[in-house]
């Protein structure tokens, strides 16, 4: 009998469209994994409502299961309660810096704080300047380190 953690385990293979480096598991999009009737169902959270991703990522579900033998796939999206980037596992957030992108700070920091300082994921320096709100997606900026002069992602908070 199929076991939840095989299938996570499957789909911890299945990496985000837009952000290669990090699974949909890492991501937090996989919110539930039931099994009933030999029917797999697994129940996904789009980053943000507009996500144009989604279809790819249900798409690449249902192929790695199905390529794993599991035929009868069932996608279910839940809007409720909305992604956030504090689901991003903490091996996620050292995936991001392992790819040059920084991650998001925990939103309740942010709620009570500053502007954020976005740490260089090359030197670690804080002495940086956004480039641009928006990055090679929504959810990402562009900033620019004015100590080793690298330009990298920061995957904003959600």
């Amino acid at each position: 009998m199929v076991t939840t953690e095989e299938i996570t385990s499957i789909l911890s293979t299945v990496t985000d469209p837009e952000i290669p480096a990090l699974s949909i598991v890492d991501m937090g999009i996989v919110r539930d994994v039931t099994i009933a009737n030999e029917e797999i169902t697994v129940t996904i959270t789009p980053t943000y409502s507009g996500c144009p991703a989604m279809k790819v990522i249900e798409d690449d579900i249902i192929a790695a299961l199905g390529n794993s033998g599991f035929s009868n796939v069932k996608i279910k999206l839940s809007y409720a309660h909305a992604w956030t980037s504090d689901w991003l596992s903490n091996e996620a957030r050292q995936k991001l810096h392992e790819a040059g992108i920084t991650a998001p700070p925990m939103i309740k920091d942010v709620l009570k704080s500053a502007p954020p300082e976005v740490q260089c994921p090359s030197c670690g320096s804080k002495s940086t300047t956004m480039v641009s709100e928006f990055g090679s997606t929504a959810c990402k900026s562009y900033y620019y380190c004015n100590d080793c002069t690298t330009t990298f992602e920061y995957f904003k908070p959600l």
